[in-house]
């Protein structure tokens, strides 16, 4: 094709040379809208969607090789309409992700705080602070919380049963959302990417047998925890005690100093299903 390797190199050159630099801009917006959105849809019950609709297309796929007249015939009409199926499939999501635009802040955009940088961890110690502080507050004044502060899977599913906060993590936001006549109490509180997503979430109860002294609040958070890498952090109402479940695993009776550093070692560290303190690692429930 080419005659000899100068020829070659000269073509590509050319080629390189010949991308302006709105070619460059253009292939990295296209990028950064792919990752966004896969890692939106990954979030919520989308994904499974998606995962349906890439089934179906392979079904199509397959009748269509071996002439199935009357499915193919089906699945032609259907696809023939994609554009505005999935429109309608996704309408949720579409519009969740046109309102974020609108409200949209660059800091909040993962790939201005880098996971591990010294910015991202001084932020996340922050963080455990002052869930800490607003989990003692709570456990003195005898209030019931329930946090859920989410890790590698996603929490689309729980986050959707739920009102949408979009708040820094604060102690008095806290405290606010648990205060026992304010509309969000019940439920439980998620906290993502730093921030407090929603509050009034509806947690899976566990299905094990669990101690008679565990209330709701520990039961959701036992279920939480073995349906996820979550760490769930839980003020009994009754009696102040401060409990965190992670991994199917209770661990009860945390004081602040503890509870500070469990976090902290949740939030900074690289694999945060692996946790050194109390035991998490090792004991089964």
């Amino acid at each position: 094709m080419f005659g000899s390797v100068k020829e070659f190199f000269d073509v590509i050159m050319r080629l390189i040379l010949s991308v302006q630099w709105y070619d460059i801009a253009d292939i990295i917006f296209v990028a950064l809208l792919l990752y966004y959105a896969i890692k939106m849809l990954r979030q919520t019950r989308a994904f499974n969607l998606i995962k349906g609709v890439i089934f179906v297309g392979v079904i199509y796929m397959i009748v269509s090789t071996f002439n199935m007249s009357a499915t193919t015939f089906l699945f032609s009409r259907l696809f023939s309409n994609i554009f505005f199926v999935m429109v309608i499939l996704f309408q949720p999501e579409i519009r969740h992700a046109i309102e974020s635009f609108g409200r949209g802040d660059l800091r909040k955009i993962s790939i201005f705080t880098v996971r591990g940088s010294d910015e991202y961890n001084d932020e996340m110690r922050k963080s455990a602070s002052n869930i800490a502080r607003a989990a003692t507050i709570m456990s003195e004044k005898k209030i019931g919380a329930l946090m859920v502060i989410e890790g590698k899977t996603p929490l689309g599913e729980i986050i959707s049963t739920g009102t949408q906060v979009d708040s820094a993590v604060t102690s008095p936001v806290i405290e606010n959302i648990f205060f026992p006549k304010a509309p969000l109490h019940d439920g439980a509180v998620v906290i993502r990417d730093n921030r407090i997503h929603s509050a009034g979430c509806i947690l899976p109860l566990t299905q094990n047998e669990v101690s008679l002294e565990l209330g709701t609040r520990h039961r959701a958070a036992l279920g939480m925890s073995e349906n996820s890498d979550a760490l769930v952090v839980v003020v009994s109402e009754e009696t102040g005690a401060i409990s965190v479940a992670h991994r199917g695993v209770l661990e009860r009776d945390i004081k602040l100093g503890e509870l500070t550093e469990l976090l902290t070692d949740y939030l900074v560290t690289e694999e945060p299903e692996k946790l050194r303190l109390f035991g998490f690692a090792r004991r089964k429930k």
